[in-house]
C-alpha cells in the first residue's frame, strides 16, 4: 500500500487483496458485478449483429469510449498532481522550483514570502464561509433565475454544493506605484486546484450533471480606487483578469460526455468565454464600497491608447511539411495569430515558405499598461491539425514608452525562427484640431488588410432607458440594445421584464472618419423581432462639442412619447508624430581596399555611403582614392506614422566588380529625437578602423511666421556638395473633393484623377468612379525651401487624359491665412464657371535650432543671442545657458545650485538638481534635464524651483536663497518660453 504522503498519480494503485475471511454474500456480489460488466461490454456487439449493423459502428463507438477514458484519466491525474503541488508547496519550491521558474512571472516569490503567506492563510481561514456564501448564491439566487429563464428548466435544482477543503492560493503579489496616486493597484497570481463538488439535477428529464474538481491559474488585477478621506478609505474595488486564465474542469454525471475528445476543448473554451465576458479585459467586476459613486466610470474607463501592429515578415522558420518521415526537409505554410486580451487576429497563410512576408496591419485598443501583452503565435497550416512554429510575447508598456518599436523578435519554444514586427503607440487626444491631418495621413498607409487605418476610437457607455413601450398583451418587455457603427454591431446584455432597464455596458469602435459615420442604436425585445425604439447620432455632432463628449438623455424614435435612453459617447483622436531628420557627414581613417601586389603595397579606397531610414535609401557620391573623404552632403526625409526604429549607415569602396565593405553603424531614432541636435563622430563597426562625422537634427513643426525669415537667412548661407537647398517648411495638401466638373466630349461623366505638383515633385490621387463631383480624400507632403516663391498646381483630368480644369495657388496666400492653414473651395481654370475643388493646405515652418534669433546691437556693439527652449520635454538647456543674479549671503559670496521638482508628485523621478557653482553670484548653468511627459501630462504639473546655497549642516547660514513656482498650464509648451523670473522669499 502507498504511504499517506505519497505523490498521487505516480505509479498504479494496487488492487485491494481479497480477504480469506470475506463473507460469502460479498463474494457473490463481486462475482455478479464482474459478470455484469463483461455482459455490458459484449452487449453492443450482440445488438450490432442482431440488427445487421456494420462492425465499423461498434469500432467507432469503442474508439470514442477509449478516447473519453484516456482524456478522463489524464484530467484526473492533472488535478491530483496540482493538488499535491499546492499541498507540498514549500518542499516543491526548495527542491524543484528552478526547473519551472521560467514559467512564472519574475515577481512570483519562490523564497519564504510574507504578504503572500498572509493572504493564503486568510483565504484558508475564510474558505468555509466563502463556501457558505457560494451555496446561498447558487441555491437562493442563481437557481431561481435559471428556472424562470426557460420552461424546460423549471425543475432544476442544486443537490450538492461543496467547494472542498482546498483554498485558493496566491502564488505572487506585485504592487504598482508608478501610476495614479489616487489608487492602489495590485497584481495577484492566483492558483487553484480544488476538490470542489457541485451537482445539478433536472427532475423532469431525470438528468444529473455536475463538477468534481477544478483547476484555475491566472493573474488577477485588483484596483482600489478612488482613495478617499473617510472610512473605508477606498471607494470601490475593481477586479479583472488581464489575460484569459487557464481552466481545467473534471465533469461528472451527464456532463461526462464533455470529456470526449473534441468536446472537452470546446466545453472548456465556452466556459472561458463566459468568464471572459465578465472578468477578462475589457470587462471588469466593480464592487462599490460607498454610496454616490460613479461606478460606470470605474467599470468602463477610457482606454489608455491604441497600438498599431504591423506584422511584416518572418525568417528561418521550422520546416514541418517534411518528406519520407523527415529524411527530406520540406517547407511550411506559415500564418500568425495575434492576441491582445480578448482581441484576436489571424493573418493569411503563405504557401511553402520558411521566410514568409505578410505585410499586414492590425489595430488594438489597450486598456491597461503595464500589464497587457501582445502575443504572437506562428503555425503551419495543415489539413488536419496545424503545427506550432513558435511564439513571442511583448509587453505593451514598452511600446508606450518607446512610441515606436521596429525589431526582429526570436520565437520561443522552437529551435529557430524570428518575426519582424513594427509596433506604434497612438496617443488619444480629446481635441479635433488634428483630426483632418490624421485622416489624410491614413489614406497614404497601405496594407493587405481590407480596412484602412482608423483615425479615432469611439467609446459608447450605455447606461439606462426610461418608459419603454410594453409588449403585446400589456406585458413588460425584456430589452436589449444593438449598437452599430458602419458594419460593426455589438449587443448589450438583456434586462428581463422591465420598461426601465439599466444595462451599464460599454462598447468601443474604431472610427475611420467621424464626418462620414453615424451611431445607429436599436432597442429591441430579447427575441430581436420587436423594436422598442431607435436612435441615430451623426458622429459629426461630436466633433463640435467640448472634449468630444456627449453625456445626456436622448429621445428614442419609433417609440413611446416618454421613451428615453441615457448614453455617454466619447470620441478620441489617435495621433502619432511626424519628424524630419537632416544628415551632414565626412569620414576619417577608412580601410584601404584597393591594394596592389597581393596586399604588399597599400592603396586607397573610393568610398561612398548608403543611408537607410523609414524605408528610404540615400546614396552619397563617390570620392576617388581617399581614406579621409569629405562629402558635405545634406539629406532630408519625412518620417510619417511608420518610422523605423533605427537609421543605418553603411560605407563601401566603389570597385569595377563588387564593392568592398568599409563598415557600418546604426543610430536610434529615439535618441536622435530626444537630443534634438547631434554633432559627433561615430565609430564604424565590423572593421578595424574608420569613423564618420554626422550632424543630425530633428526639426519640430511650428506655425510661427516670424521664424521664417530667420530660418531662410540661415539656409541661404549653407552650401552642400549634392546641391540640396535646405527646406524651410513642410506643406501638407489634403485633396477632398471637386464639384461641377465638365462632362467628357462624348457627353459621359468623367473618371477624374487629380495631380498635385509643387516645384519638381508631383503626386497623383486615385481615379474616381464616373462623376462630375468626385471625392478623393487623400493627402500629400512636400518639402519646400522658400514658401514665399513656390506655387502649388493642381490638374484634373479624365483618366490622366482629357483635361478637366486646373488650379494655381501661390503659397504666399497660405502664409496670409490664420495659423498658416487654407481650407476652402477654390475655382478651377479651364473648366465650367461652377467648377470648384475643395482643398486644405497646411504650412508648417521647420524650426531649426541652428538658425538662432539675432536682435539689435546691444551695449558695446555686440549682438546678443536669444536662447531657444526645447519644448518636447521640460528642457532647461539654453544657449549659451541659463543664468541667475543673486545677492551675497556672506562676505565670501554664495555657492548656489538649483533644485526643482514637478508637483504634485514628490518622488525621485520628478526631482532634479544642478551642479554647485562655487563663490559665484551670477552663475551660469548649461545643463539639460528631461522629463518623459506628454504635453497633456505636463500641463497638469507645476514646476517648483528653489535656488539654494550649498552650506554645511553645522553652518548658521540660511540654505534657501529664493523660490519660484510656475504653472505649466499657463505656458505654451508647444512654442516654449524664455524670460527672466524674480525669485520670491520662502514666506511668499
Amino acid at each position: 500500500m502507498p504511504t499517506a504522503d505519497a505523490e498521487p498519480g505516480i505509479g498504479t494503485e494496487p488492487l485491494a487483496p481479497v480477504s480469506e475471511n470475506q463473507p460469502q454474500g460479498e463474494r457473490a456480489v463481486s462475482v455478479l458485478w464482474s459478470f455484469g460488466k463483461c455482459l455490458g461490454a459484449l452487449l453492443p456487439v450482440y445488438l450490432a449483429g442482431y440488427y445487421g449493423l456494420s462492425v465499423s459502428i461498434v469500432l467507432f463507438g469503442l474508439v470514442i469510449y477509449m478516447g473519453w477514458k484516456h482524456g478522463r484519466q489524464e484530467k484526473v491525474m492533472r488535478l491530483k498532481s496540482a493538488m499535491y503541488l499546492l499541498d507540498n508547496e514549500r518542499e516543491f519550491t526548495t527542491q524543484t522550483v528552478f526547473r519551472a521558474k521560467r514559467d512564472l512571472p519574475p515577481w512570483v516569490s519562490t523564497d519564504t514570502p510574507s504578504v503572500r503567506v498572509i493572504l493564503c492563510r486568510i483565504l484558508q481561514q475564510a474558505w468555509p464561509f466563502i463556501g457558505q456564501y457560494l451555496e446561498k448564491l447558487l441555491v437562493e439566487i442563481i437557481a431561481p433565475a435559471i428556472r424562470t429563464s426557460s420552461i424546460h428548466l423549471q425543475t432544476l435544482s442544486f443537490t450538492k454544493v461543496n467547494i472542498g477543503d482546498k483554498a485558493l492560493k496566491v502564488a505572487g503579489v506585485k504592487a504598482h506605484t508608478e501610476n495614479d496616486k489616487r489608487q492602489v493597484m495590485l497584481d495577484l497570481y492566483l492558483s487553484y486546484a480544488g476538490d470542489v463538488e457541485i451537482n445539478v439535477e433536472i427532475k423532469k428529464y431525470f438528468c444529473k450533471a455536475g463538477v468534481k474538481g477544478v483547476q484555475l491559474h491566472g493573474m488577477l488585477r485588483v484596483i482600489l480606487e478612488p482613495l478617499i478621506g473617510n472610512i473605508p478609505l477606498v471607494g470601490a474595488v475593481t477586479m479583472f483578469f488581464i489575460r484569459r486564465p487557464k481552466l481545467d474542469i473534471n465533469w461528472t454525471g451527464l456532463t461526462n460526455l464533455l470529456d470526449i475528445p473534441g468536446l472537452n476543448a470546446m466545453s472548456d473554451t465556452m466556459i472561458m468565454d463566459a468568464i471572459a465576458s465578465h472578468l477578462v479585459l475589457p470587462n471588469r467586476l466593480t464592487i462599490p464600497l460607498v454610496a454616490d459613486l460613479h461606478v460606470a466610470q470605474l467599470r468602463s474607463p477610457l482606454p489608455r491608447g491604441v497600438v498599431r501592429i504591423h506584422l511584416l515578415e518572418a525568417e528561418d522558420l521550422t520546416a514541418k511539411d517534411t518528406v519520407i518521415k523527415g529524411l527530406i526537409d520540406g517547407k511550411s505554410d506559415p500564418y500568425a495569430v495575434l492576441r491582445v486580451g480578448t482581441q484576436i487576429f489571424t493573418s493569411h497563410h503563405v504557401d511553402s515558405n520558411l521566410n514568409p512576408q505578410w505585410r499586414e496591419m492590425y489595430e488594438v485598443i489597450v486598456h491597461e499598461v503595464p500589464g497587457q501583452e501582445l502575443e504572437v503565435e506562428v503555425f503551419d497550416k495543415d489539413p488536419d491539425q496545424d503545427d506550432f512554429l513558435g511564439r513571442v510575447k511583448i509587453d505593451l508598456d514598452i511600446v508606450k514608452k518607446a512610441r515606436v518599436v521596429d525589431d526582429w523578435f526570436d520565437l520561443r519554444d522552437v529551435a529557430s525562427g524570428s518575426v519582424h514586427l513594427r509596433l506604434e503607440w497612438l496617443s488619444l487626444l480629446s481635441s479635433a484640431d488634428r483630426l483632418t491631418e490624421v485622416i489624410a495621413k491614413n489614406q497614404n498607409l497601405t496594407s493587405k488588410v481590407a480596412e484602412p487605418p482608423s483615425a479615432a476610437i469611439l467609446a459608447v457607455y450605455l447606461d439606462q432607458a426610461y418608459e419603454l413601450p410594453m409588449r403585446k398583451g400589456n406585458k413588460d418587455p425584456s430589452p436589449m440594445v444593438q449598437i452599430s457603427v458602419q458594419d460593426k454591431t455589438k449587443e448589450s446584455k438583456t434586462c428581463y421584464g422591465t420598461t426601465s432597464p439599466v444595462w451599464e455596458d460599454a462598447f468601443t469602435f474604431f472610427i475611420k472618419d467621424p464626418h462620414k459615420q453615424n451611431i445607429d442604436i436599436q432597442v429591441k425585445d430579447d427575441d430581436r423581432a420587436l423594436s422598442l425604439g431607435s436612435l441615430k447620432i451623426p458622429l459629426a455632432r461630436l466633433v463640435g462639442v467640448p472634449e468630444l463628449t456627449m453625456d445626456q438623455w436622448f429621445q428614442l424614435e419609433n417609440s413611446g412619447s416618454a421613451s428615453r435612453i441615457f448614453i455617454k459617447i466619447v470620441l478620441r483622436v489617435g495621433i502619432s508624430h511626424t519628424q524630419i531628420l537632416k544628415h551632414l557627414f565626412c569620414a576619417q581613417t577608412l580601410m584601404a581596399k584597393d591594394n596592389f601586389m597581393g596586399g604588399m603595397v597599400k592603396g586607397k579606397s573610393d568610398p561612398y555611403v548608403k543611408i537607410r531610414v523609414g524605408g528610404i535609401t540615400f546614396r552619397s557620391h563617390t570620392i576617388k582614392e581617399n581614406l579621409n573623404p569629405v562629402w558635405n552632403e545634406l539629406y532630408e526625409v519625412i518620417l510619417t506614422q511608420l518610422p523605423g526604429q533605427e537609421i543605418q549607415f553603411e560605407l563601401f569602396d566603389k570597385d569595377i566588380d563588387q564593392d568592398d565593405f568599409l563598415g557600418r553603424f546604426k543610430l536610434s531614432l529615439r535618441d536622435i529625437i530626444s537630443a534634438r541636435y547631434t554633432d559627433t563622430w561615430y565609430t564604424l563597426n565590423d572593421v578595424k578602423s574608420g569613423r564618420v562625422h554626422l550632424m543630425l537634427e530633428w526639426l519640430p513643426r511650428v506655425s510661427d511666421l516670424s521664424r521664417l525669415e530667420q530660418i531662410l537667412q540661415y539656409q541661404s548661407l549653407q552650401s552642400f556638395q549634392n546641391k540640396v537647398v535646405p527646406s524651410a517648411a513642410l506643406v501638407f495638401v489634403y485633396v477632398e473633393r471637386a464639384h461641377g466638373l465638365p462632362l467628357k466630349k462624348n457627353g459621359k461623366e468623367p473618371k477624374v484623377g487629380a495631380e498635385i505638383i509643387l516645384k519638381n515633385v508631383s503626386y497623383k490621387t486615385k481615379v474616381s468612379e464616373r462623376s462630375t463631383s468626385p471625392r478623393w480624400d487623400e493627402g500629400f507632403h512636400f518639402l519646400i525651401s522658400d514658401p514665399r516663391s513656390e506655387i502649388l498646381t493642381v490638374k484634373l483630368s479624365h483618366s490622366w487624359g482629357q483635361a478637366l480644369g486646373s488650379l494655381t495657388l501661390p503659397l504666399r496666400e497660405v502664409l496670409a491665412e490664420t495659423d498658416l492653414v487654407l481650407d476652402r473651395w477654390l475655382n478651377l481654370d479651364g473648366a465650367l464657371p461652377e467648377s470648384q475643388i475643395l482643398l486644405m493646405v497646411i504650412l508648417k515652418i521647420l524650426d531649426t535650432q541652428l538658425a538662432v534669433c539675432r536682435g539689435a546691437v546691444g551695449e558695446g556693439g555686440v549682438d546678443y543671442v536669444i536662447p531657444k527652449w526645447d519644448p518636447s520635454h521640460l528642457d532647461l538647456r539654453h544657449r549659451p545657458g541659463f543664468s541667475i543674479a543673486l545677492v551675497a549671503r556672506s562676505k565670501d559670496g554664495a555657492d548656489p545650485y538649483i533644485s526643482f521638482i514637478l508637483l504634485p508628485d514628490k518622488k525621485a523621478t520628478t526631482k532634479r538638481k544642478t551642479v554647485t557653482k562655487k563663490k559665484d553670484l551670477s552663475p551660469e548653468f548649461n545643463e539639460r534635464f528631461d522629463f518623459d511627459l506628454s504635453v497633456e501630462e505636463s500641463s497638469q504639473r507645476r514646476l517648483d524651483l528653489s535656488v539654494k546655497n550649498s552650506v554645511s549642516f553645522i553652518s548658521r547660514e540660511k540654505e534657501l536663497i529664493g523660490k519660484l513656482q510656475l504653472d505649466l498650464d499657463q505656458i505654451d509648451l508647444k512654442t516654449g518660453v524664455t524670460q527672466w523670473y524674480d525669485l520670491a522669499a520662502e514666506t511668499n
